[in-house]
């Protein structure tokens, strides 16, 4: 092999190497956890509650108070997206069917949302009743017998209310007024989308 075409190429794959840990680097900073509050007492001061603090779902959806969401140039969620813990939400309210509205989600580069605590499922709870609406389709599915987020996150947090078989109704939406039901996943209801806006 020719040396100088052997030195080019090892340039070229430091390079790249050194691009692939440039941009480890800046996802592992971006999705660190925030500072905690207790260490800054005059940030304490100016940040709303947790519920108060979400940004417009939608602004065809519902009209908003702007000045009900004083963090929302503190968070990195797009526009029209909700901020809670390091995820952005949107509520969209045009009903489809449970696949329809993953591949919506897919377009707007999400997933249905999933819930891994009772605070998120109180907050998607929130933004489902402020868009007008009682029920919303989450991102949980059966297959196999087996209960799964399509984001792929561990479905570790449950909260059923009255489940039906979930062989003949496999998709889970939730409810504002108590916890989950499952369905059949061709029945149209507006749904809640969520993405991670740090993910490289």
């Amino acid at each position: 092999m020719n040396v100088t075409l052997w030195v080019q190429n090892n340039q070229w794959i430091l390079t790249m190497k050194t691009v692939l840990v440039g941009c480890i680097f800046l996802c592992a900073a971006f999705a660190a956890p925030a500072e905690d509050k207790e260490k800054n007492p005059e940030m304490v001061e100016k940040m709303p509650k947790e519920e108060e603090a979400f940004v417009p779902v939608s602004r065809t959806a519902h009209t908003f108070d702007e000045g009900a969401a004083p963090e929302s140039r503190f968070n990195f969620c797009p526009d029209g997206w909700f901020s809670h813990g390091s995820r952005c939400f949107m509520f969209i309210n045009t009903p489809m069917s449970w696949y329809s509205a993953e591949e919506h989600c897919n377009s707007l580069g999400a997933h249905l949302a999933s819930v891994t605590n009772p605070r998120e499922h109180s907050f998607l709870q929130q933004i489902t009743q402020t868009a007008g609406q009682s029920i919303a389709w989450l991102g949980g599915f059966n297959l196999q017998g087996r209960w799964m987020w399509i984001d792929r996150e561990g479905f570790y947090y449950t909260n059923w209310y009255s489940p039906s078989s979930s062989s003949s109704y496999p998709c889970i939406y939730l409810r504002t007024t108590n916890g989950w039901g499952n369905t059949q996943c061709g029945s149209a209801y507006r749904f809640i989308c969520s993405k991670n806006p740090f993910s490289c």
